[in-house]
């Protein structure tokens, strides 16, 4: 295990969380809030209504989404599915331990393949402060037991280990298996897998226990296969189109799911000291998923591919009822959890995220980022955000780009032509950060597939033009 210790600005924070509360923490209750992160899998920006859906039912998202803060500006750290997880569960750019692809879809995974054990999950953490923890859902990153939750700190699961599955709990290997701890789950014990996750949830959140918990729901809903139960089907009926009528339906359980995960909070008395996230690992996929106004999709490091669906609520404790402009990242969800339970971080890990906690007080207009960082199979592509400026080494489109997101947020217009001086001064911050992060552990078909794409659609667009004029056809 490699040795790590704080940086300056971690030592600061943590100084913060042992001596203050955070900002307005309940007078009359003392005890850590439970903590619950709810991550949906390739779910769009626009696929939610507190984000602008007029198409897909999300009541419950919407109602609990306005108790709290909705971010504007809301990223993760990968574009798509395991290396976004990895950054999350421990706080660190997933480059810096080499986990930004994909797990290996072929065979059985080893130990070595995945979140390493060496880096500290949230779980592990808050386990060690007297929380029960418990994760559900998919867990993708680590297939070997000795990378699965119950290795990372986790008290419980309920879920599977691999990438996909289908939504009825039908096994097909031994990694697209649904397990209860060590135990596989009888097929005949499962109905629709949303629901089961669901009700697991609230299973859990009513334990009989004076301890806080911290619960990981990760559903793998609306990811791919398109699988829905009759009841949700009649909630998207209005929508004509067949694919994306599916898929709201399938967006649609996981809303019901989580009103009742907050039925449950509020039957139990426990909603009021209870952090709820919700947020998505990336942007919504290339099929059916609505990532407007954003430009792009999953896997690609435009806005729309890691920029997503996020809210934080703690009623009474963070003001509610707003939206919050500047950009967050799910790496900071960590730190914030660690402060909201008057927690120092483990001295064991470095942390990349801030606490959002100073940030969300009232009157504070500080930022809590000056600079983000993205890397996909080791620098095949990668992206900066610096303030209003954001740099794209995009292999999609062969070239590096720039766009001005305050005047730009749609990124429309490359100007890197115009601001030569500003590609140089994020390529060396890029090159500065990318120093302190290891060559992938393994690899994925992302590069192929990045190509491919970008070859499709230009014979697409190639196609539409009158016949004399396709040869030629450049991208653009």
């Amino acid at each position: 295990m490699r040795s790590r210790i704080f940086t300056l600005a971690l030592l600061a924070l943590s100084l913060c969380a042992c001596t203050t509360h955070p900002p307005q923490l309940g007078q009359t209750d003392h005890r850590p809030p439970n903590i619950i992160v709810i991550l949906t899998d390739d779910l769009g920006w626009a696929d939610v209504g507190f984000n602008g859906a007029t198409d897909i039912l999300t009541p419950n998202l919407d109602r609990i989404a306005q108790q709290g803060v909705i971010f504007e500006n809301g990223y993760v750290s990968h574009p798509y599915c395991s290396p976004s997880r990895a950054g999350l569960l421990t706080g660190r750019y997933q480059a810096r331990f080499g986990h930004d692809c994909n797990l290996p879809y072929q065979g059985e995974n080893g130990a070595s393949i995945g979140t390493p054990p060496a880096e500290r999950m949230i779980s592990e953490v808050l386990k060690e402060q007297g929380y029960r923890t418990g994760a559900i859902g998919k867990w993708h990153v680590g297939d070997h037991p000795d990378v699965q939750p119950l290795a990372q700190g986790f008290d419980e699961w309920f879920g599977f280990a691999g990438g996909g599955m289908n939504y009825w709990g039908h096994p097909t290997t031994p990694i697209k298996t649904i397990y209860r701890n060590h135990t596989q789950v009888p097929e005949e014990e499962l109905s629709y897998l949303t629901d089961d996750f669901s009700d697991e949830a609230v299973r859990f959140i009513s334990q009989p226990n004076d301890a806080p918990f911290f619960l990981y729901l990760a559903y793998n809903a609306p990811h791919a296969p398109d699988h829905a139960t009759q009841q949700y089907l009649d909630n998207a009926q209005h929508i004509e189109y067949g694919g994306r009528s599916v898929y709201a339906a399938m967006v649609n359980a996981v809303d019901a799911g989580v009103g009742k995960i907050d039925s449950a909070l509020i039957a139990h008395g426990m909603k009021e000291n209870t952090i709820v996230v919700f947020l998505s690992d990336n942007g919504g996929r290339k099929k059916h998923a609505d990532n407007r106004p954003n430009r792009g999709h999953k896997g690609m490091l435009f806005e729309g591919g890691i920029k997503v669906p996020f809210f934080i609520t703690w009623p009474g404790h963070i003001d509610g009822q707003r939206t919050y402009p500047h950009p967050v990242i799910s790496l900071d969800l960590f730190p914030t959890f660690l402060q909201a339970a008057g927690t120092a971080p483990s001295q064991e890990a470095q942390l990349d995220g801030t606490s959002l906690l100073p940030y969300l007080a009232a009157g504070n207009e500080q930022k809590p980022h000056q600079i983000m960082f993205w890397r996909s199979v080791g620098g095949f592509e990668y992206a900066v955000r610096k303030e209003n400026f954001k740099l794209y080494k995009s292999a999609y489109k062969d070239k590096t780009l720039l766009f001005d997101l305050d005047k730009d947020p749609y990124e429309r217009t490359d100007i890197a032509d115009q601001f030569p001086e500003v590609i140089t001064t994020l390529n060396q911050a890029y090159t500065q950060w990318d120093a302190q992060n290891i060559e992938p552990g393994w690899v994925d078909p992302h590069p192929e597939n990045v190509l491919l794409e970008a070859q499709d659609l230009q014979k697409t667009r190639r196609r539409a033009l009158p016949r004399v004029q396709r040869e030629g056809f450049s991208r653009n």
